[in-house]
């Protein structure tokens, strides 16, 4: 994929820049493209001085403030290009106990940076979001959703120039709060790895292909559009099994029973989706303003057959344990991890030989 074009010589802001995406798609845009400047917009001072420290490159700047402050969002918004807004409450417990600030951060941050944008007159807005946003039962996935609501009605509605589009994708393997990072403090502590349900699926995906699904839609995706990068699923007990071996370890495995808010699949495209998006090799896009017609939204309806089921963690490719693993074993901070100093690591050649799991 080539993003240079399309960023070179510009100034790009990316909201919730000290994140695990934010961190990742501001070495890629510098290693892939010459930017004028970009622009790290979040609240943590602290991450801020890391990255500062961490990339020390003049074209990097950074900006403290929360997207739930319009004013400051306007600001950071000035002279902006492109923005690829990432800021959330990303942890289903949180959201669940803390319901209002989810909304406060996902829903009204959310508009807060698309106005900011469209204000601003930037030339494209990507949003983030996840496969709880599809059928959501957790506050969560419904704040997500409304957010994807907010930006295809500004892609309906807007008045400027700006193109608003956005990205869906599954479970990013090894991000901040996600269950590898803490299946590796359980090993390295010695306690059992606890498990909801043995049978859940998920989808999985390295951070580093979520990426090239965002750089792609920044360069091609048009209003209303959001793209969705397939991925392969597992069930969280070869996750929780893929681990051990790995890792050599005899913790063993805790099931302790669903929690509120969680399902045995995802769906990462809904049946009703299916009818409007293209698909391709490694990802669908949903093309979601095509042909609408808001003067017979009321009225008129489509003679057309509803598939049976939508894009899920239960009907896409399934990984076997052996499957599991490689992929696993092909993450960075896997192969960095200092309780593997002493595991058997004849497996990580394989994994390095291009070995594919996720297309």
């Amino acid at each position: 994929m080539d993003i240079k074009g399309i960023l070179n010589n510009k100034t790009i802001l990316v909201t919730g820049g000290t994140g695990s995406f934010g961190h990742q798609v501001v070495e890629r845009i510098f290693a892939e493209s010459y930017p004028k400047e970009v622009i790290v917009f979040s609240r943590d001072e602290k991450k801020q001085f890391d990255m500062r420290n961490e990339f020390q490159n003049p074209k990097l700047s950074f900006r403290i403030g929360d997207v739930r402050d319009g004013d400051s969002v306007r600001k950071a918004m000035k002279d902006v290009d492109f923005v690829f807004h990432a800021a959330a409450l990303k942890q289903v417990p949180s959201c669940e106990f803390f319901p209002l600030e989810a909304v406060k951060t996902n829903i009204l941050g959310a508009s807060n940076v698309l106005d900011a944008a469209e204000e601003a007159n930037v030339e494209k807005v990507v949003v983030l979001s996840t496969d709880k946003a599809v059928y959501p039962i957790n506050a969560m996935g419904m704040t997500k959703a409304l957010m994807e609501k907010l930006m295809l009605a500004k892609a309906q509605s807007t008045r400027s120039d700006t193109i608003f589009c956005g990205v869906r994708y599954g479970n990013v393997m090894y991000s901040r709060g996600s269950v590898l990072p803490l299946f590796v403090d359980l090993i390295r502590h010695h306690h059992p790895l606890t498990i909801t349900e043995p049978d859940m699926t998920r989808f999985l995906l390295p951070l580093p292909i979520a990426i090239d699904l965002v750089l792609f839609t920044m360069a091609h995706g048009e209003n209303g559009d959001v793209f969705v990068r397939k991925s392969p699923a597992a069930t969280v007990e070869h996750m929780a099994q893929a681990m051990l071996d790995i890792f050599e370890s005899d913790v063993g495995i805790d099931v302790i029973g669903t929690r509120e808010g969680e399902k045995m699949h995802e769906t990462l495209v809904t049946r009703e989706e299916l009818l409007k998006a293209e698909e391709y090799k490694n990802y669908y896009c949903v093309r979601n303003l095509g042909e609408i017609d808001y003067d017979k939204y009321f009225t008129e309806g489509k003679d057309v057959l509803i598939p049976k089921e939508g894009y899920t963690s239960a009907n896409t490719r399934r990984l076997t344990l052996e499957e599991t693993k490689q992929l696993i074993l092909s993450l960075k901070e896997i192969q960095e991890e200092p309780a593997l100093e002493h595991a058997d690591k004849s497996s990580l050649g394989l994994v390095k030989e291009k070995q594919d799991v996720v297309s």
